[in-house]
């Protein structure tokens, strides 16, 4: 009954198939006379007299590989048409079929990436990377408590999906128009300031009474290279200790407090509870990476959230693949205002423990004077790294990589593209 299906009206297949026949045939035939087998002796001469070709024209032998090369091409012919029709009845707009297949088992074939990190900095480098391969594993903080993500939070005992939720639209290979309908965002109404993505997710969740699977589920429906992951199953809350000792907890509180500059910069955060448990599959990624990359993104809020994991920690330090930890290319106002780039690896080291980095990659893109000023009116600033840096860097074993990353036009901020040529060409070797 289920291979019936496959001769229904308008399936495109029963012509393709017929075809295959008829090429088949003509092999079958050209190969019997090549071989001058008499048993097909007139089936070979009503073709040829069909065809007009009078006896003895030819030898039985060239008779025969011509009526067998025109079979099998038939064959070839039926069998790519046949192929298309199915691809196209499941992946709409797919134009050259082998150019997608080929594409497809060369990403395949790409190297096992493992990226930690949270925000815009994760979804940039995400872009880029998804063209080198499709074994990627995002591993993102959740400590998110504010906007959508921490009202969906608060109201329905969910994880915060909203940086899950730009991961997912980074690494998607489907329709543009998808990718927008997952991240609207409702401008009015009761459900003003949500985007569609952080309810579809968070209604997974609900239905199937797991997060995990529901970001499996998300990432089928956007048809993702690679998979994404939360780097806790638990619901964490992120606290931070600023220079004067005052305390305060909730990565929105965090940001706010960090740029009043009351109390001074932040010293230290950590998560609550500390014993929160990773994904077992972020686990077996790291494992089995052929790099790890930290960033770009905030440094506190967004990369070491990710380390204060103990076991991810753990098994950072237990990897063979290099550890990149990528540099920001500012600074961020209240949060790593002033840092230089080794302010940056000591504030990662002392969370995630001495010897976690191997590589800083880091971009030499000049930045023009007329940008550069307007991030200084908002304290925001290069982040230095000169030959002081690269001393103190290979000193503690941190091999130095430099590359043109910035992007050419709006935002200073890293070009997707460039990110991943850089981790791939110059520091993945």
């Amino acid at each position: 009954m289920k291979l019936r299906r496959w001769l229904y009206p308008g399936m495109g297949v029963k012509r393709w198939l017929a075809l295959f026949l008829v090429g088949f045939l003509l092999a079958v035939v050209g190969v019997a006379v090549a071989a001058n087998a008499r048993l097909l002796a007139s089936a070979e001469d009503v073709l040829w007299h069909s065809a007009m070709v009078t006896e003895g024209s030819l030898p039985p032998v060239a008779r025969g590989i011509i009526l067998a090369v025109a079979g099998l091409a038939l064959a070839f012919y039926s069998v790519q048409r046949l192929t298309t029709s199915i691809v196209r009845s499941v992946a709409p707009g797919t134009q050259d079929l082998g150019k997608v297949l080929y594409e497809k088992l060369q990403l395949e074939k790409g190297p096992r990436v493992v990226v930690l990190g949270g925000g815009t900095g994760l979804s940039i480098l995400l872009r880029g990377l998804k063209h080198y391969t499709s074994n990627i594993t995002a591993i993102v903080t959740v400590s998110d408590d504010g906007g959508s993500s921490g009202r969906l939070r608060d109201e329905l005992g969910v994880p915060p999906p909203g940086d899950i939720r730009n991961c997912l639209v980074a690494l998607a290979d489907t329709e543009p128009l998808m990718e927008r309908l997952f991240q609207h965002r409702f401008t009015s109404g009761t459900l003003r300031g949500h985007s569609l993505g952080n309810l579809f997710i968070a209604a997974l969740s609900e239905l199937l009474g797991d997060f995990e699977e529901a970001v499996r589920e998300s990432s089928k429906v956007l048809a993702i290279r690679g998979q994404v992951l939360p780097s806790s199953v638990d619901s964490v809350l992120l606290g931070a200790e600023m220079e004067d000792g005052e305390v305060v907890e909730g990565e929105s509180t965090i940001a706010q407090t960090a740029t009043s500059a009351a109390h001074g910069r932040i010293r230290r955060v950590f998560l609550r509870p500390s014993d929160c448990r990773p994904p077992a599959e972020a686990l077996a990624a790291i494992a089995s990476a052929d790099i790890v990359v930290l960033g770009p993104g905030s440094l506190f809020t967004s990369i070491i959230p990710n380390l204060l994991v103990t076991p991810i920690a753990e098994a950072l330090r237990q990897t063979r693949a290099p550890v990149v930890l990528v540099m920001n290319i500012m600074t961020q106002p209240g949060e790593t205002e002033g840092f230089s780039a080794l302010d940056h690896l000591q504030a990662v080291e002392e969370h995630g423990g001495p010897g976690l980095v191997d590589v800083c990659l880091y971009s030499n893109s000049p930045i023009p004077e007329t940008r550069r000023l307007e991030y200084e009116k908002q304290q925001a600033f290069p982040v230095e790294v000169d030959a002081a840096a690269a001393v103190a860097f290979k000193a503690r074993g941190v091999r130095m990589v430099e590359a043109p990353m910035m992007t050419v036009e709006g935002l200073i901020r890293h070009d997707p593209h460039r990110l991943a040529e850089a981790l791939m060409h110059s520091v993945l070797l």
